[in-house]
């Protein structure tokens, strides 16, 4: 009987939380608070959780007769609501650090540090200095809000992991084997614009303006590891993300808004879903011999 109510409850909680929680209601569910989010989440897994025991679905199912003299039933239902809000809670923590992030700080892989093959995504919303002086203060922190909001809908899809907010910017990366797959960086850089146009009337309406972004890709060796200690963290150091910055500080001057170097695109498994050009060799600050890099034809948002 209990792997019965097991399957039940998983089936359930599982369907709802797919289809519902990270379906309909996210951004009204990442609009609330920490706790706000966790209270309303752990409430509607409650107001599953208690029917089927309350009623013994499991038993109906089953054909067992129901017990109204179930000894155990507020137990069953105290530990059941107890291990969702503890789910729930850490569910919850698992957001705020990242996914990933809080996996490897529980199996300790970056506790030493180590040096990976890594594509390195920075993608900047072009002119924030002049929106924030027209939006002021709060409203641009929410217009940037409702950005990352939106550009983290690619990411996810594209299997990157989110490495750091940096002001206006956001930095994503893929170990190699998987970002190296169906061309996945250009491709979530490419659905991040694509995000943005779908929201555009919502956007236009709420802040009078539809924020365009700009990126560079690069690839190579990067140092991973924890550091720092009230406030720990996993930081990644190397050429590579230095490199990356200053192809976005480039792709500024470029029709279509970002640059990929070379060395990025010859690791990809299969050629690019769209048009490149191949701009050649730039100067770039930091590297005396200058950097190989390629542009997109896909479309800039107007």
């Amino acid at each position: 009987m209990g792997i019965l109510y097991g399957l039940i409850l998983s089936v359930t909680l599982g369907g709802v939380s797919q289809f519902i929680l990270e379906g309909p209601m996210r951004g009204w569910l990442g609009s609330l608070s920490f706790t706000a989010s966790l209270m309303v989440r752990s409430a509607i897994y409650s107001a599953i959780i208690v029917p089927i025991l309350f009623f013994q679905l499991g038993g109906v199912i089953a054909g067992v007769a129901r017990d109204p003299s179930h000894r155990t039933f507020w137990i069953d239902i105290t530990y059941s609501v107890a291990c969702v809000v503890l789910a729930n809670l850490v569910i919850g923590i698992t957001n705020i650090i990242g996914p990933r992030a809080f996996l490897n700080f529980v199996i300790g892989r970056y506790h030493t540090p180590v040096e990976e093959s890594r594509f390195v995504l920075f993608v900047d919303i072009a002119g924030s200095t002049g929106l924030a002086e027209r939006l002021g203060g709060v409203a641009i922190h929410r217009l940037l809000d409702r950005t990352f909001r939106l550009l983290t809908l690619a990411v996810v899809d594209y299997r990157g992991e989110v490495l750091n907010y940096v002001g206006d910017e956001v930095i994503v990366t893929w170990r190699e084997d998987h970002g190296a797959i169906d061309c996945r960086p250009l491709r979530c850089f490419v659905a991040m614009r694509e995000e943005l146009s779908q929201a555009s009337a919502q956007l236009q309406h709420e802040f009078g303006v539809v924020p365009r972004i700009r990126g560079s890709l690069h690839f190579g060796p990067v140092i991973v590891g924890e550091i720092g200690d009230v406030k720990r963290a996993i930081v990644f150091n190397g050429d590579v993300m230095n490199t990356a910055a200053r192809l976005e500080e480039l792709s500024r001057n470029v029709d279509g808004g970002f640059l990929a170097s070379r060395a990025a695109m010859d690791r990809f498994g299969s050629a690019p879903p769209f048009a490149v050009r191949d701009l050649g060799r730039l100067a770039i600050r930091g590297r005396a011999d200058g950097i190989d890099v390629v542009g997109i034809d896909a479309p800039a948002l107007a």
